[in-house]
């Protein structure tokens, strides 16, 4: 039975050009880069250089890109270090509720530190409310930090029209965008942000390497302390073949992208209307047009997703029910209830992400599967036997 990879959001393969350009730093060009000595500063200019693809990548200068372990790790480098470098100046933090957990918990962290926090909600399709987060911001706010495309849903914020609202304020701006880095463009330049974070493992790089865009002129307390290592803001010794393949990634993407978008957005939509036709009481979450080309957020009601996933992994098919970092909650997600979908539909839904192997016969074959399995799961589901006699009203 082939097996079908339908959850490229949550991780996404090495690419074998990646893992090719990264072989030689693990045997051969194994120097630390902070020594002098010719294999050592043969590391450090690999690492360099892939600052410098990264820099390009983003439209950034080489000298505000950070290498750090992830996108969870950027996050909170983010967030602590505006908030300690600039609680003399205030002490409040405003995001959205439906950012990774990554950014939420760190704010919860922050909050238990004394700095204050406003979560700003979101409309039916997953869109900061512009009206509340101007009404949120105050002279004690010091830092907005909105994902730039949400994880689940795939909806694309504003960022641009954001970071002039913050700008005009004088409060720093940081985007989460590891979900949308190597899917579309992204301009810093344009956007206007302060602060960016990006993960290798989300566009084939390897797992274990990220990166924060910084702003020149931006300051931030440290998260670790030791060495002198990333200009003095990220101490520990460079994951050299880790950063090679980051920076190759990025490369791979300035080529590849622009194709990769329309053919995914064919395949996505493809997916939606087939399984729109055969599947009654479904409803796709986020925004119609705004959104990830890639990603396919639904609920179909009267069946939990967790009983679907099991059924869809004896059929050979990977896809989550929402993010992978909460893929082992009971809970529905935090997301869909921001934007108003009722618990009980919630429960049902299923997110499938498409990547650079997945074709049509891949998507033809869930069209095919999928059906029988919510027929099955509904005839053994209370809620199932309710709706079909009117009772239930969810």
């Amino acid at each position: 039975m082939k097996r079908i990879y339908l959850d490229y959001a949550a991780t996404t393969p090495t690419h074998p050009e990646v893992i090719k350009e990264m072989f030689p730093f693990f045997s051969e060009v194994y120097g630390n880069p902070s020594s002098i000595y010719q294999l050592a500063q043969k590391a450090k200019r690999a690492v360099e250089e892939a600052r410098e693809k990264v820099a390009r990548f983003l439209n950034a200068k080489t000298e505000e890109i950070i290498f750090t372990s992830g996108g969870t790790e950027a996050d909170n480098m983010a967030l602590k270090g505006i908030a300690f470098a600039n609680k003399k100046r205030g002490n409040h933090i405003v995001t959205s509720k439906i950012e990774h957990h990554a950014v939420l918990n760190t704010c919860k962290w922050l909050e238990k530190q004394g700095f204050k926090v406003t979560y700003i909600p979101v409309d039916r399709y997953g869109v900061v409310d512009f009206d509340e987060l101007r009404k949120s911001l105050t002279d004690k706010t010091i830092l907005v930090s909105v994902m730039y495309a949400n994880n689940e849903v795939g909806t694309i914020e504003p960022i641009s029209e954001i970071a002039r609202i913050t700008k005009e304020r004088g409060i720093y701006f940081h985007t989460d965008a590891v979900q949308i880095v190597g899917k579309i463009p992204v301009d810093v330049e344009k956007l206007g942000v302060d602060l960016l974070s990006l993960s290798a493992h989300k566009l084939y790089g390897p797992k274990g390497v990220g990166a924060l865009y910084m702003r020149k002129g931006v300051r931030i307390s440290s998260l670790i302390h030791g060495g002198h290592h990333e200009r003095n803001k990220r101490a520990g010794t460079e994951n050299v073949p880790g950063i090679v393949g980051l920076g190759k990634a990025c490369e791979i993407a300035a080529k590849e992208m622009a194709t990769e978008e329309k053919r995914l957005k064919i395949l996505r939509d493809r997916l939606y209307k087939g399984l729109n036709r055969r599947i009654d009481e479904i409803f796709f979450n986020g925004h119609p047009q705004n959104r990830l080309p890639g990603i396919l957020n639904i609920c179909i009601k009267y069946v939990e997703g967790e009983s679907m996933l099991i059924n869809l992994d004896l059929e050979g098919v990977c896809a989550s029910s929402g993010s992978a970092c909460t893929s082992s909650s009971l809970e529905p997600s935090h997301v869909l209830l921001a934007m108003g979908i009722p618990p009980e539909v919630a429960h049902g839904s299923l997110r499938f992400s498409l990547g650079r192997d997945t074709t049509e016969g891949d998507i033809d074959r869930v069209i095919e599967v999928l059906p029988p399995i919510v027929e099955k799961l509904r005839v053994m589901s209370p809620f199932g036997k309710k709706a079909k006699s009117g009772e239930y009203r969810g």
